[in-house]
């Protein structure tokens, strides 16, 4: 820490005029972060991270996370990590905790403090009303000796080469291996706790995360009077209203029990009628559409079939949704899961 910078790191030199990137010195500052992250893998105790580790896993209460400045940062993205894995947690600022906010803490929580120096005054003054309510202290730092691991119940060393910073003050460095560190952990906390993908999408219903592991193919797709339909024997040309009013580019082609027979698409329609001209007049939809079209049922994950669409040979722009018995139930649209947000 406070060392002198590599040459590719002293900007000192440098013309105070703005000016363009330069590629090579770009390119230099990415291999000296990796260098500077190889560092933190290969020095980081495994002990201290499996204690820390278990330790939150075995939380009876709430596990808090607090900081200040880009560690505040840091600890409030994690805790939102672990709540998205449906682990109870909470982001707790140290200025507000001294001024009520502490009364949220409980015996059986957790509390973990991130802090680069380990000597972080807000930090520290927090201590003592957190061990007021008996709740278990964590420290997370990178320098040490410091004053938060004389206090605290466990302590993680985060080690630390020096910043990005051709000063080594701008927290570049320390607060991305912050970030790795705690979300590392949090997945090892999703391994443990034998979290399902099902488990975790419910946790993100709204986002696309959630709708493709959650939305079947019946909570999306067109159905009853939305269906573009028709019978075998009508003509085609009777039919152009229902092919281009249901927004589906296509028509379904059923019997009278609703058993699906084919399907007729606008693209169909161009073929025939440039290979038959003024013939399509006397043609029927039975004779021109397609017997085998792709199909799927209500029960399908709407993800699937997004996928089936997008399959060789050639994607589609609609799914027919049958049951097992072949009858006609509804049909999802590529438009319909795109604007489903999937």
């Amino acid at each position: 820490m406070g060392s002198l910078p590599p040459p590719y790191l002293d900007f000192s030199h440098h013309s105070s005029k703005q000016d363009s990137i330069d590629p090579d010195q770009l390119l230099k500052l990415f291999k000296a972060q990796q260098n500077y992250l190889n560092h933190f893998f290969q020095n980081l105790d495994l002990s201290q991270t499996l204690a820390f580790t278990q330790t939150l896993l075995n939380a009876k209460g709430t596990i808090y996370f607090t900081g200040v400045g880009k560690s505040g940062f840091v600890a409030q993205k994690i805790s939102q990590t672990l709540v998205s894995l449906g682990i109870k947690s909470g982001f707790l600022s140290p200025v507000d905790a001294l001024h009520g906010d502490i009364g949220i803490l409980d015996p059986q929580d957790i509390l973990v403090m991130f802090s680069k120096s380990g000597n972080t005054e807000e930090l520290l003054k927090l201590v003592p009303c957190a061990k007021a309510k008996r709740v278990f202290l964590i420290s997370v730092t990178s320098v040490k000796p410091n004053s938060l691991m004389g206090v605290c119940d466990l302590n993680v060393h985060l080690p630390l080469e020096r910043e990005l910073c051709p000063f080594d003050l701008a927290p570049v460095t320390s607060t991305a291996i912050q970030m790795v560190f705690g979300d590392t952990v949090a997945i090892a906390l999703m391994g443990a706790r034998n979290l399902s993908r099902e488990e975790y999408a419910a946790n993100h219903p709204a986002g696309r995360i959630g709708k493709s592991l959650i939305f079947k193919v019946r909570d999306v797709m067109k159905k009853k009077e939305e269906l573009p339909i028709c019978k075998e024997g009508d003509l085609i040309m009777d039919q152009l209203v229902e092919l281009t009013s249901k927004g589906c580019g296509c028509l379904l082609v059923i019997d009278e029990e609703f058993h699906l027979l084919g399907t007729f698409t606008d693209g169909d329609l161009r073929r025939t009628l440039k290979a038959s001209g003024e013939g399509i007049f006397k043609l029927t939809v039975g004779e021109m559409c397609n017997r085998k079209p792709r199909t799927i049922g209500p029960d399908a994950m709407a993800a699937d079939a997004m996928q089936k669409m997008e399959s060789p040979p050639s994607p589609v722009q609609f799914l027919p949704v049958i049951d097992q018995d072949n009858v006609l139930i509804g049909i999802v649209t590529l438009h319909g899961l795109v604007s489903a947000g999937l």
